[in-house]
């Protein structure tokens, strides 16, 4: 479903939200990287000039022949920014113009220089020092590689020492909406997610407000700490309304886990699959968004979106953050599912065309001149 009505209706109401949204407030973590965005180099003309890989199958029969030869993989960087996808979410929530505060490791006991801009547009706090991201962009997707050492400082500890329990509790207990991303990478978030539910939760007084958990590829980590994150976020909805993210790869990997497995690799199994996803967990929403459309469930009601088409993408890496930022804008100003879906596409579709994350204003415009090419 994607039909101008809706997108126009949309348009309206987020034009009409710009003065609510400047009095919302966000409170995001906890993750922080330095991203390279980088391609890999098929042929080499000139000190200038080159062909890029156009694929990952490509690049993978090209090392896959290296095979006991040994090969050389020459990396052009096209862009250094900031990454993880905290500040890549909580960047773009500023971009509507909502408060927001992060907290995560972006540098100590000084802030990494790529944060500077970030911390113009956002009140940022760090306890640790970034992870660094090599992200091979190609035509059909991407490959992440990382590098982790000083995530495992992100930990309960010393959130308390460095940042302070009552500085986060207060922030907290107070914003309209609190995410919580990149739970494969930070190795200690269940543990923080625990402490939370036994030590801050049960005095919660504020209203019922929204937090948004994004898991983030957890294919690397074991079945059982990805059931006790599951269990995790289900308990806060006694607190939140609850709202988990899944890109399309991760949908599936969870419905492995918790013993769904879809019949094909089709919008309508994916659909299914989401409901079986949401039906186990007993939250408030599930949100699952693969590269073309996306889909929500709700009270048992899916959903489904389809997005703007873009053909070469100027920029891959950091578009489902975008999308999750906009999904939760729609969720925060009282949007239908559909209504929400539109949004993150749209906001994801606008990042991935220019590198940049849209305003209110721009993601209103872009739903009015909607692309179709």
């Amino acid at each position: 479903m994607n039909t101008p009505e809706l997108r126009a209706q949309c348009a309206e109401k987020l034009l009409a939200s710009t003065d609510r949204v400047k009095g919302m407030s966000a409170f995001v973590g906890l993750d922080g990287f330095v991203d390279e965005i980088l391609h890999v180099v098929d042929k080499r003309y000139d000190a200038e000039r080159f062909d890029r890989v156009p694929s990952i199958a490509n690049f993978a029969e090209r090392l896959a022949g290296a095979a006991g030869k040994s090969t050389n993989v020459e990396l052009v960087n096209q862009l250094t920014k900031l990454g993880g996808n905290g500040p890549i979410m909580a960047n773009a929530l500023a971009s509507f113009d909502l408060k927001v505060t992060y907290l995560g490791n972006l540098g100590y006991p000084a802030l990494h220089p790529i944060f500077n801009d970030f911390a113009k547009r956002a009140e940022v706090y760090s306890i640790a020092e970034p992870g660094h991201t090599d992200a091979l962009e190609f035509q059909d997707g991407k490959i992440m590689v990382g590098k982790h050492q000083s995530l495992k400082d992100v930990n309960w500890e010393n959130i308390q020492a460095r940042f302070g329990r009552d500085k986060f509790t207060a922030k907290f207990s107070s914003a309209d909406l609190v995410g919580f991303v990149n739970w494969t990478m930070l190795t200690y978030m269940s543990d923080i997610w625990d402490s939370l539910l036994k030590e801050i939760c049960p005095s919660l007084k504020s209203p019922r407000r929204k937090i948004f958990f994004d898991l983030a590829d957890p294919e690397k980590r074991k079945p059982e700490d990805i059931r006790r994150a599951l269990d995790l976020i289900s308990r806060f909805q006694k607190y939140f309304d609850v709202i988990l993210g899944l890109n399309e790869k991760e949908a599936y990997e969870i419905g492995a886990v918790i013993g769904s497995a879809p019949k094909a690799q089709t919008p309508e199994c994916l659909s299914q699959l989401t409901r079986e996803i949401w039906r186990h967990l007993k939250i408030d929403t599930l949100v699952v968004h693969p590269v073309t459309y996306a889909l929500a469930v709700s009270e048992d009601k899916v959903d489904l979106v389809e997005g703007p088409f873009v053909a070469k993408p100027l920029i891959t890496t950091g578009a489902g953050d975008h999308f999750n930022s906009g999904f939760c804008l729609g969720k925060l100003l009282g949007l239908s599912n559909a209504e929400s879906v539109l949004t993150g596409t749209t906001t994801s579709g606008y990042y991935v065309r220019t590198a940049q994350s849209p305003t209110i204003v721009q993601l209103a415009g872009m739903l009015q001149d909607w692309p179709t090419k």
